[in-house]
């Protein structure tokens, strides 16, 4: 049986070496070629040609979801499976919409990720468990449906910045937000800061006044 081909793409030389003493102790993975920059997983990746790419987010250059998304205009064929420390949903979701074909947190033990090589190289979409857990809760959890009723007039904000949209509209803080959605702060912090962006308004209250307007909330400003 062919081996499976790998090309390992991570600024870290310390992982990068761990993992190619993990895939060269098995007998089907061959580890073709390291990459410690986006730009250089796009490049190796075009002469390569491997099977599977295991892809760093945080990188030097271009991060590894835009690398990705490179990767996968020319090369549909090749398999990418992110193994990553991030594991918000900005993050999972956006490597998903690239194109990952799965999402794999460093912590993983060997057997998860040798397991995880293997399905990715196959064709299947395979998830730490860990990610699967927050996936779980993310379909699970009761939230604003986007692109329907009062969203249509947020069409440039991400489903996920509707969703806090909607808690600033309703005088949630960003602690009280973080709890809600299990988010860090740092995160809730820079989805406001889109959005304040993207609607263009000055501060929280401009933006809990546009969702007001937008019939979000409970429409406090009828009360002033």
């Amino acid at each position: 049986m062919d081996s499976i081909r790998v090309l390992i793409a991570d600024d870290h030389p310390l992982f990068r070496g761990g993992l190619r003493a993990l895939l060269e102790s098995v007998p089907d993975m061959q580890v073709i070629g390291e990459a410690a920059t986006g730009d250089e997983g796009v490049s190796l990746a075009r002469s390569l040609q491997p099977d599977v790419i295991l892809m760093d987010i945080k990188m030097p250059g271009i991060n590894g979801i835009e690398a990705t998304r490179r990767i996968l205009n020319t090369s549909p064929h090749i398999h990418i499976l992110i193994m990553t420390m991030f594991e918000d949903d900005d993050s999972i979701f956006a490597a998903i919409r690239a194109g990952a074909r799965g999402y794999l947190l460093k912590g993983a033990v060997q057997e998860e990720t040798l397991r995880a090589i293997r399905a990715v190289s196959h064709g299947e979409a395979i998830f730490g468990p860990a990610i699967a857990e927050r996936l779980m809760h993310y379909f699970g959890s009761t939230r604003p449906t986007a692109k329907r009723g009062p969203a249509q007039f947020f069409p440039e904000l991400t489903e996920r910045e509707y969703e806090i949209l909607t808690f600033i509209a309703q005088r949630k803080s960003n602690a009280d937000i973080a709890a809600r959605l299990v988010l860090s702060p740092k995160t809730v912090r820079n989805h406001v800061s889109n959005i304040l962006s993207k609607l263009q308004v000055a501060d929280r209250t401009e933006a809990m006044h546009a969702a007001w307007t937008a019939g979000l909330g409970q429409r406090e400003y009828e009360e002033g």
